[in-house]
């Protein structure tokens, strides 16, 4: 049996960490004068001694690294702690939601899916608002470090490509997190200023400002309003859509223009491969909605713009009720959702660097078939793809869809329809936010769903968010035996 100290120190750190930052949503109910202050005081309180307790009870078994066993359970059960203490103010706050609510709730936060199964959104006390956004947005600033250090030291679904991309001089796991960090947080903490600053400029409130700005950078789609980005159309549709795509490329192309690599980005083929999605995107759903608003020609490409955006980068926010929008859009909608924004950036789903591994192989392989005797190479960004990348991505496809499939059923046998199975499967997997249909679609939410199935959804944005085979290592014999 492996040391588990280590784990617990880092994951009493977080939870320490956690519980300070909700003393920030207590401080805005405390200045409205609502009663709500003394809920995240307490949960405060609670969240800030279990987490230093056990930081303190593990600190004599620190080492300088992690082994991997160590830092598979780490990057585990840290999204699985977290929400658990992360879900005390709605059960004690003025939500008074069941366990099952708020763990759903605080999960889908933390995760940056941004499905909800709060209504009353535009009533809520302010610090509960609040507290929504910082989960998202400390969901997203984890999630960049998990996916720049984490993931690709730990082999998973091709992540590997990039461990040369950033910072391999760091050193160790965990000093290397810290190096990492602290150049993205002021990155992240930039981009959240600028998006806030432009949304109060353009009329919205100073704390719908600054709760959206969260939401938008860590790509989480959590609103201050039942009616979510509906309720603020016009240009900041255009602000959204900017920022959304900006925190959907990845971090480490911002610190390296930050070191002087001023075009770094446009020299990334996932960045690159990335926009061109969109774009193409925009202009097939913007033809298609001028077909629908034949007169308005800025409303269907603002809205083309936005909605295309906040699915593809798995923000999750609406703005119209698309599936009013016919057949074809709402096809195009629940598959651009698998698609997904770059790796190590707080997009979600599958990512667009694996679909381009995917097509290189099949290209290199069509080739083969053209000229056995060609010896053809995969290529990814001009350098060839390593048969391990290869095996681990074509590994997370089979897995991604396996688990599409069977997360379906099971939600069906919950009792839930077709359309609301599949896609509500779909969007917690991908971590993208609301699904298809009535209940789940862009203009319901969740909280009609059986407990049952808000488990198996929460569970599904756990492992989505995980990249999937983080969390399925663990639940070998094989991991615990090593």
């Amino acid at each position: 049996m492996f040391d588990l100290r280590p784990v617990g120190y880092v994951i009493g750190l977080l939870t320490a960490v956690l519980g300070v930052t909700m003393l920030l949503p207590m401080a805005v109910d405390l200045a409205e004068g609502r009663g709500e202050w003394h809920v995240f005081l307490e949960a405060a309180i609670i969240t800030i001694l279990c987490g230093g307790i056990t930081a303190l009870s593990c600190a004599n078994g620190v080492p300088e690294g992690l082994t991997i066993q160590q830092t598979f359970l780490l990057t585990s059960l840290v999204w699985v702690v977290l929400p658990l203490f992360g879900a005390i103010p709605f059960v004690l706050g003025a939500t008074d939601a069941r366990i099952v609510d708020a763990f759903f709730e605080a999960m889908s936060g933390l995760t940056t899916t941004g499905s909800t199964v709060f209504v009353g959104l535009d009533t809520l006390p302010r610090g509960i608002l609040l507290w929504r956004g910082i989960l998202q947005w400390l969901g997203g600033i984890g999630i960049i470090v998990v996916a720049m250090v984490f993931l690709p030291e730990l082999r998973v679904g091709g992540m590997q490509i990039f461990r040369s991309e950033a910072f391999e001089t760091m050193g160790k796991i965990l000093p290397r997190a810290g190096a990492i960090a602290a150049q993205i947080s002021v990155i992240y903490v930039g981009l959240t200023l600028a998006c806030a600053i432009c949304y109060f400029a353009l009329g919205m409130g100073a704390f719908d400002a600054t709760v959206h700005a969260l939401t938008t950078v860590s790509t989480g789609g959590f609103s201050t309003r039942d009616a979510s980005f509906g309720a603020f159309s016009g240009p900041m549709e255009y602000v959204a859509s900017l920022f959304m795509i900006l925190a959907a490329l990845p971090f480490v192309r911002y610190v390296q223009m930050l070191n002087g690599s001023h075009g770094a980005i446009f020299r990334d083929s996932q960045a690159r491969a990335f926009l061109w999605t969109i774009g193409v995107l925009v202009a097939v759903v913007f033809v298609a909605l001028l077909h629908i608003f034949p007169h308005h020609w800025e409303k269907s490409l603002r809205e083309a713009l936005f909605n295309i955006t906040s699915i593809i980068t798995g923000t999750g926010y609406a703005s119209v009720d698309y599936m009013s929008w016919g057949a074809f859009v709402i096809t195009i909608f629940f598959f651009i959702g698998l698609i997904g924004g770059c790796a190590g950036s707080t997009a979600c789903s599958v990512k667009i660097f694996r679909y381009q591994i995917l097509f290189a192989s099949i290209r290199a392989q069509t080739r083969r078939i053209h000229a056995p005797h060609a010896i053809v190479t995969a290529r990814y960004d001009g350098r060839p793809i390593a048969e391990d990348v290869l095996s681990s991505v074509m590994t997370f496809f089979v897995f991604f869809v396996v688990t599409l499939g069977v997360l379906s059923v099971l939600l069906a046998m919950t009792g839930l329809d077709f359309v609301t199975a599949l896609s509500g499967a779909a969007t917690a997997l991908a971590n993208i936010g609301p699904g298809l249909g009535d209940t789940i679609g862009p203009a319901g939410n969740f909280a009609p769903l059986n407990d049952a199935a808000k488990w198996l959804l929460a569970i599904a944005m756990f492992i989505g968010r995980l990249e999937l085979m983080v969390v399925y290592a663990i639940l070998t014999v094989n991991f615990w035996r090593a």
